[in-house]
């Protein structure tokens, strides 16, 4: 008597013990990944430019203008970029003479996502200046710097952007003086505006 009620105690026990280990191995039902929308590869900048004025003697001030680039992202994080730049109207004071100062720049840039809707990059630049409207020889010079700036991204599309640059040339450094300089001249520059991403 006493053996069958301990195994009826035991299988009671058991009955109890099986459901719960096999509710224990049940798979939880899968998370699916959140579509995270389309990727864009090129984006455009567009909108105001400044640029300081060091490779002309004397000037007084600084020039404003317009500035572009595109970019065509090669990853998640770098990209190459070919930027322009048209600067002709002075900032603050009247220079001597009508300088104008025009760059076509390409290189490479660096981006990372800093805080929410906020993005930086940095990027290397080579490429040419041409300054007009001024005596000064050659008119146009090999020309390199490095950059810095920061995105506001509105949307997936959208971004209001600010950055900066130091761009080097090489300018004479007495106008009218014949043959290329190693006279080498830092001029900086800034630029705020909208880019478009698609």
């Amino acid at each position: 008597m006493k053996s069958k009620s301990f195994v009826s105690a035991l299988a009671a026990v058991f009955s109890f013990l099986i459901p719960a280990a096999a509710s224990c191995q049940i798979m939880p039902e899968r998370v699916h990944a959140q579509p995270t929308g389309p990727v864009y590869k090129n984006s455009v900048f567009l909108g105001w430019g400044y640029t300081s004025l060091n490779q002309v003697n004397g000037s007084r001030s600084g020039l404003q203008g317009v500035t572009g680039s595109y970019t065509r992202d090669l990853g998640d994080h770098f990209g190459v970029v070919a930027d322009f730049s048209h600067y002709a109207w002075d900032v603050t004071a009247t220079n001597a003479g009508s300088p104008s100062v025009n760059q076509f720049l390409v290189g490479v840039q660096a981006r990372a996502n800093l805080y929410e809707k906020l993005s930086g990059f940095a990027r290397g630049l080579i490429g040419t200046v041409h300054t007009g409207g001024v005596q000064i020889q050659p008119d146009y010079s090999f020309a390199g710097g490095v950059g810095i700036g920061m995105d506001y991204n509105r949307s997936a599309r959208w971004a209001i952007r600010a950055g900066g640059d130091i761009i080097g040339s090489a300018f004479t450094v007495v106008p009218y003086q014949t043959g290329y300089s190693t006279h080498t001249s830092w001029s900086g520059r800034g630029q705020i505006g909208i880019v478009y991403h698609f």
